[in-house]
């Protein structure tokens, strides 16, 4: 397992992170895909087909895996397994704003084991920090479809702060078999929800109203397909150093 201090994904597809250990002053694994009007320019650019998993983060300031704030050019198709996260802000954010428009949508998240963290649920509608001021307040964001399932957290302040935004809810979010532990001092209210629409299943602390619809059968989805780069076998070397007198 490599020691990386960050890892990151800008507009990237069929890509593959795996078995690493990161420590970091900020976002373990950053995926993003062009920022506010840039990104828009730029069109047919979004990281896309990235496969995460074997992770271990160490974050105290920031997220294991943050999706964005720059996501202009759009997130699709990611998927994200075995994370485990110790002394970190939160789990797997999304950080979006208006301006940004751009999607970030078909995520998939399991099997996630977490220690001491502010939040587990964690997706920012109003991230607000622009290139400029040349965006274009109208351009909103599209979240949707973003699944969480196997979570086993402790020591936990708050369970969920997921934030839509007025006029742009974000929908199609699923949390299902998930058990989280709360530190000493948690907060009162452990699911703040607005904007939001989506569904749920065996999951405690209970989530909040927005949520309580019931998941299908089985939970949230996570794919059975593999991606190409999924079966992509590297090839190992190794190199003799001579020793010095």
């Amino acid at each position: 397992m490599p020691f990386i201090h960050l890892a990151a994904a800008y507009s990237c597809s069929n890509t593959r992170i795996e078995d690493c250990y990161i420590v970091s002053g900020d976002d373990c694994i950053a995926i993003k895909s062009g920022w506010d009007e840039y990104g828009i320019k730029v069109l047919g650019m979004p990281t896309e087909d990235l496969v995460i998993r074997h992770l271990t983060c160490i974050s105290p300031d920031s997220a294991s895996i943050a999706l964005g704030s720059e996501m202009s050019g759009g997130i699709r198709n990611v998927r994200i397994e075995n994370v485990t996260a110790i002394n970190t802000e939160s789990a797997v954010r999304i950080k979006t704003a208006r301006g940004r428009g751009g999607f970030v949508k078909d995520i998939f998240v399991r099997r996630m084991f977490l220690s001491t963290m502010k939040y587990v649920f964690w997706i920012a509608g109003d991230y607000k920090d622009h290139a400029d001021d040349k965006f274009d307040p109208s351009a909103l964001p599209e979240i949707k479809n973003i699944n969480y399932r196997d979570v086993v957290a402790k020591n936990v302040t708050m369970s969920a702060n997921l934030a839509g935004i007025s006029g742009d809810p974000f929908t199609d979010i699923c949390v299902s078999n998930v058990k989280i532990g709360l530190s000493k001092n948690p907060k009162k209210l452990q699911w703040n929800c607005t904007e939001i629409e989506g569904f749920s299943s065996d999951v405690d602390p209970p989530p909040c109203a927005s949520l309580v619809k019931a998941a299908k059968s089985g939970g949230c989805d996570f794919p059975k397909d593999q991606l190409p780069i999924e079966n992509v076998q590297l090839k190992s070397c190794s190199v003799e150093i001579p020793a010095f007198s």
